[in-house]
């Protein structure tokens, strides 16, 4: 059965779309395919549902097609071999991303995008196995630590959102320095709240680059953009819908460019 709101949501995207393309404002935001990446589909469906224009993008090609951004999506890249992105970091996409980032491309890792980006050392630090050695999969409580960010900018600053968490290696981790760093520069973009699922240190759930436009996080926010298919109970904050302002984000910061 189809429920009302959900066709009411689908109606108000057709339209939001159709007005960037009357617009002439058409926002390109690349999506990258590794082999064993199960997200990508996911990150399509958000930036569409923002407003914006998904391109898909191979791991072996390293033309970017001019994307005004991109997304690094979960999965399992490479099959997590060696590390957890250790492989994907030295893929022609992930190397042209690189390049791209240091100039100011707006990049977001979600989960093995996440570790990808700590592998290709767009990110400091490293994760490892969860705590306790389980798979986790749950709806999970953040708090937003910078709302300043290419991806953040339409959250409020400790602001808190239910976005869904499924992973087997997301403990951060960190040397006291860079854990001291972080803290200091305002790097760490996202924090466990009520419990820390995965070991983190700090309880860190996501960061940030120095210049704002890098951000990897482990939980999925591809995974709560539509009303009744997001985390949808009595503590969620946008009835399971958190995880459309991380794309709606980088879709203003590109237009106010």
């Amino acid at each position: 059965m189809i429920r009302l709101e959900n066709y009411r949501l689908g109606v108000e995207a057709i339209d939001h779309l159709r007005s960037w393309f009357e617009s002439g404002s058409q926002m390109k935001i690349g999506v990258i395919t590794y082999p064993g990446t199960l997200d990508d589909r996911d990150a399509h469906r958000a930036i569409r549902l923002a407003g914006g224009i998904p391109i898909p993008l191979w791991h072996d090609d390293d033309d970017l097609k001019k994307v005004d951004a991109v997304i690094l999506p979960g999965g399992f890249s490479y099959g997590d071999y060696l590390r957890c992105g250790a492989i994907a970091a030295k893929a022609p996409a992930t190397k042209a991303v690189i390049r791209l980032a240091e100039k100011g491309l707006p990049v977001l890792g979600i989960c093995n995008g996440f570790q990808i980006l700590v592998e290709s050392h767009l990110l400091p630090g490293g994760l490892i196995r969860n705590e306790k050695q389980h798979f986790i999969c749950r709806d999970q409580k953040l708090r937003v630590e910078n709302n300043e960010t290419a991806w953040t900018n339409l959250f409020e600053k400790d602001q808190e959102i239910l976005i869904p968490l499924k992973n087997g290696e997301g403990g951060y981790v960190a040397t006291d320095e860079t854990l001291k760093m972080l803290e200091q520069e305002n790097r760490i973009a996202f924090r466990y709240l009520e419990t820390n699922p995965n070991g983190s240190m700090n309880d860190i759930a996501g960061l940030t680059n120095e210049r704002g436009n890098v951000v990897g996080l482990m939980p999925h926010p591809e995974h709560a953009v539509e009303a009744g298919f997001g985390p949808d109970t009595p503590t969620a904050m946008r009835s399971g819908t958190d995880g459309l302002l991380f794309f709606e984000s980088v879709l203003k910061m590109v237009v106010n460019s």
